[in-house]
């Protein structure tokens, strides 16, 4: 029994004692997210910023030319620091130097991304390196992948890059962010470095959830008073001008901005400055389904994003809508009375109206309003997010509708780690459950940060890196990719100090350790 004691006392005392170090050492010139294919060699070159130079052999634009400009300067921020030593120390390994990147657009640029966008490319490192695609977007996610390739030595005396061969494409088209700005305001500076982050993590959508029941902070020009009345503070709005600055940002670093602006529920800001839109129920509540002119007035609204929003897609919301508050209201009542229908279908019968008067708007709704029997286009995408995804995402798969998933990447549970995030593959859950169903109808899925207990002090570090496990999973994932190992957190480390040295304050990811 003593010896037992004394055993039991040693294990425990051993489970204390941290081994020196970080808990996981950064991987040198490693890319994440993981390429498709990738065959790196141990040969590498050397590298010297002041003498690289990126020469585009094919087609252009503006769009190719300020990337190339921008990654050339934060490849020269990155490592453009002293010399501790010959940059040309040889170890029998070196091939010599790589100093050119030849960049071929072999297709005209689109003007935006889009939903289905070509992102695929060809990297090939060598003496005269090559990156090729038929996209621009595609040469964007090429230069992001070159500038990972990059990595010191332990003693800094080398900047080096290995000889490789990259094929790479994404698993899946939609890998979005949604943020929250109206339960706490999030700046415009903020926003424009969560774009670059999700650059960085080659993501591709950025569902901006702008208005909600706390807040309205987006500027209408043809209803200024929403936002007078609605917003926090008057310094607290998005101007036409600071949105339009949000998607040409965005639109440079190939991330798609689709906005969303919640109906029938999560409206009560909009009841500040116009009740007369909102059912009365103890308190203005849901949009008034039985007034016409909360129909006008909504697709005014869209039809103003429109002049500013360039994509194809909007969010109209449908979720979380308490159907009791109908019931409450009298005129409410006496409307389902005069149309013969129950309660339960007014929320389908709100949306098939709003989509009546959204002409070609290809539209994305959160999964109630699929449940709810609501007739929608097979153009929508079905965003699942609540428990029980797995018969969900059936229903909608077999209807034959696409799906976006975000049930198991809610940020706002500040309790889940990045590689808990990891574990979830929306085809692979599938494929073990049915294996009948069409999966590459799951076209994609999004992240969420939701700001009931996230601000603009801390929403950077909330949000990445954890999101940085998301679009690992979207961008290379799928069936069979395995739940994340060693090598994979020490690959997020040099990931995670990347984005820092890049000016993005992400939270350490593993535990002890430094950049």
């Amino acid at each position: 029994m003593l010896k037992a004691c004394i055993f039991i006392t040693l294990v425990s005392i051993s489970a204390c004692v941290e081994t020196p170090g970080p808990k996981f050492k950064p991987t040198k010139g490693e890319v994440w997210p993981k390429p498709q294919k990738e065959n790196k060699s141990i040969e590498y070159y050397t590298f010297g910023p002041s003498l690289f130079k990126t020469k585009v052999t094919d087609k252009t634009c503006t769009i190719l030319t300020r990337a190339v400009h921008r990654y050339t300067y934060m490849i020269q921020n990155d490592f453009g620091g002293p010399w501790m030593g010959s940059m040309w120390e040889d170890d029998g390994l070196r091939l010599g130097d790589m100093t050119t990147l030849e960049v071929t657009l072999t297709e005209p640029c689109e003007e935006y991304p889009s939903y289905g966008m070509n992102e695929n490319y060809t990297l090939i490192i060598s003496s005269t390196s090559k990156l090729e695609s038929a996209s621009v977007w595609g040469i964007l996610r090429g230069l992001e992948t070159f500038s990972h390739l990059l990595y010191y030595t332990d003693d800094y005396k080398q900047i080096r890059i290995n000889k490789n061969i990259i094929d790479d494409s994404p698993s899946y088209i939609h890998r979005g962010l949604l943020l929250d700005t109206a339960r706490h305001f999030i700046s415009l500076k903020r926003i424009l470095e969560t774009l670059d982050a999700m650059s960085y993590n080659k993501m591709n959508v950025f569902h901006w959830h702008m208005v909600d029941d706390q807040s309205f902070p987006y500027q209408s020009e043809k209803y200024p008073e929403l936002s007078e009345k609605g917003a926090y503070s008057p310094w607290m709005i998005y101007t036409k001008e600071d949105l339009q600055r949000v998607v040409e940002y965005a639109r440079d670093r190939g991330i798609r901005v689709v906005p969303e602006f919640d109906v029938p529920g999560h409206t009560r800001s909009w009841g500040n400055s116009h009740p007369e839109i909102l059912t009365n129920c103890s308190g203005l509540g849901l949009m008034d389904p039985s007034n016409d002119a909360t129909y006008n007035f909504v697709s005014d609204i869209y039809e103003e994003l429109n002049t500013i929003f360039p994509d194809d897609h909007r969010h109209i919301g449908g979720d979380e809508v308490d159907t009791r508050c109908w019931g409450k209201s009298s005129r409410v009542t006496e409307f389902i009375k005069e149309k013969g229908i129950g309660v339960e279908n007014l929320q389908g019968l709100f949306i098939e109206t709003l989509m009546s008067k959204l002409n070609d708007t290809k539209i994305i709704v959160w999964q109630e309003a699929f449940m709810l029997g609501v007739k929608l286009p097979k153009s929508a995408l079905i965003q699942v997010w609540k428990w029980q995804e797995v018969e969900a995402m059936r229903k909608v798969l077999k209807a034959g509708y696409k799906v976006l998933f975000s049930t198991q990447y809610y940020l706002d549970d500040l309790s889940q780690d990045w590689d808990y995030l990891y574990k979830y593959d929306p085809r692979e859950i599938m494929l073990a459950r049915d294996s009948s169903l069409n999966l590459d109808n799951i076209v994609g899925g999004e992240t969420c940060m939701w700001t009931e207990r996230v601000n603009d002090s801390n929403v950077i570090s909330r949000v990445w890196p954890r999101a940085s496990a998301f679009a690992e999973r979207f961008w290379s994932g799928g069936p069979g990719v395995p739940i994340p190992s060693s090598n994979d957190h020490s690959r997020l480390e040099e990931h995670t100090c990347r984005m820092i040295k890049r000016g993005i304050e992400a939270e350490p990811p593993n535990g002890p350790g430094l950049c």
